[in-house]
């Protein structure tokens, strides 16, 4: 397999915050945020109930910002003398006017407000500690060698109440690594819990950090060469940051000096721009189509001027092999959530369609959004789902245009 090289720029202007992750040199993820317009996921609030909805088994929360945001009941954890309860019924549960602490689990989207938990967690750089769990973890997408030996690291750093999940980012940490990270977050409880008894609804009580912390906690690792950043107080920052927390990577934080723009040099806006384009050429002249709808996304497959050179079945598995590769570059570029149905070409022989569906599954590998993947259908069409917890980049870029509503089309 080929190695990856890795990149990450970060650039500020207009009180906009952008920062894109390279691989080999070509955009993977970009990501964006307005200072007027910060993602709250994340964020811990004490909260006020507004109204308690039986019939949806829901509830609508005020968390001071804005739009009331939304609380299922298969996300409802009440603690009762340090033990968990999962009530049955939400109108039991809550009461109109009542005080609850909730996390933002889902940014406000497309009119709706955000999805709250009530499943509070703490992430670091290793780690998410969890304070109301009892059950361990180390993330799936290290190897099972490695996740053995993080195994016994995590038995040997046990937090005295609540459990811990080992994150990706964790591969080759050391014992002294998972514990300077778990008493951080620790105290991060602690200031919490602390903040929650002295707060009145609607109030906020723990903050994440703006998008470039979050990103680089999140992802920087060895695997990185470099992070670009063009504005002073941001490398300041961000530098500050990873000294404090890994120090051993402080030397990959760069400040940029080119006078050309960072993300015109790179190639990232015009990674954007094809981003925000309805088709999306393959290498040998197929092509894929992904049309973006409330409900779902659809994504064809077509051979569009690929021929091949021996059969029918030849051409459409390499076009489909080629389809995946650009879908799944796609999916992560474009930051598409949700229910997710891909329409390649028909193949006719059964092995085919297993290699088409090991591909598939081996890229999504690459993913650190969490996906699941339904088994290829007799039509050629597989469905999955993609962790929806952003708007998306064309969410982000563009709104419903007023005319045609999003149909794009303009009627006789």
């Amino acid at each position: 397999m080929r190695k990856v090289s890795k990149d990450m720029l970060v650039t500020y202007e207009k009180n906009q915050l952008r920062l894109a992750i390279m691989e080999n040199g070509d955009v993977a993820e970009v990501y964006m945020e307005k200072k007027e317009r910060r993602s709250v996921v994340g964020n811990i609030y004490k909260g006020r109930i507004t109204n308690v909805l039986p019939g949806m088994s829901a509830a609508f929360i005020d968390i001071g910002t804005g739009k009331n945001a939304l609380l299922y009941l298969q996300d409802l954890v009440l603690m009762e003398d340090g033990s968990k309860i999962r009530p049955r019924r939400i109108g039991k549960a809550l009461k109109q006017n009542d005080e609850i602490v909730v996390q933002v689990v889902k940014d406000p989207m497309a009119g709706k407000g955000a999805r709250l938990t009530t499943y509070l967690s703490l992430p670091g750089r290793l780690m998410v500690y969890m304070p109301q769990s009892t059950k361990n973890g180390v993330s799936r997408k290290l190897s099972e060698r490695e996740r053995e030996r993080l195994r016994r690291l995590a038995k040997q750093v046990r937090p005295e109440e609540g459990s811990t999940v080992i994150r990706t980012a964790a591969r080759k940490a050391r014992k002294k690594d998972l514990e300077m990270d778990l008493k951080y977050l620790v105290s991060e409880w602690e200031n919490t819990q602390s903040k929650i008894k002295k707060a009145r609804a609607p109030e906020i009580i723990y903050k994440e950090p703006d998008l470039a912390l979050r990103v680089i906690r999140d992802n920087l690792s060895r695997d990185y060469r470099k992070v670009l950043v063009d504005d002073k107080n941001q490398h300041r920052k961000i530098k500050e940051y990873v000294s404090m927390v890994m120090p051993e990577l402080r030397e990959k934080i760069q400040f940029y000096r080119s006078k050309d723009p960072m993300f015109t040099k790179f190639g990232v806006e015009k990674g954007i721009e094809a981003a925000l384009r309805r088709k999306v050429s393959l290498p040998s002249g197929g092509y894929i189509v992904i049309d973006e709808a409330e409900a779902l996304t659809a994504i064809d497959v077509n051979t569009g001027s690929y021929t091949g050179k021996h059969s029918l079945e030849e051409t459409v598995l390499k076009t489909n092999l080629e389809a995946i590769v650009e879908v799944v570059r796609q999916l992560r570029l474009r930051d598409i959530g949700g229910i997710i149905v891909i329409d390649f070409i028909d193949m006719e022989k059964k092995q085919n369609q297993e290699r088409v569906l090991e591909t598939l599954e081996a890229e999504l590998e690459k993913d650190r959004t969490k996906t699941q993947v339904v088994t290829l259908s007799r039509l050629g069409l597989v469905e999955m789902t993609r962790k929806n917890v952003t708007e998306g980049l064309i969410g982000t870029l563009s709104k419903t245009c007023p005319n045609c509503e999003g149909r794009g089309r303009i009627f006789k």
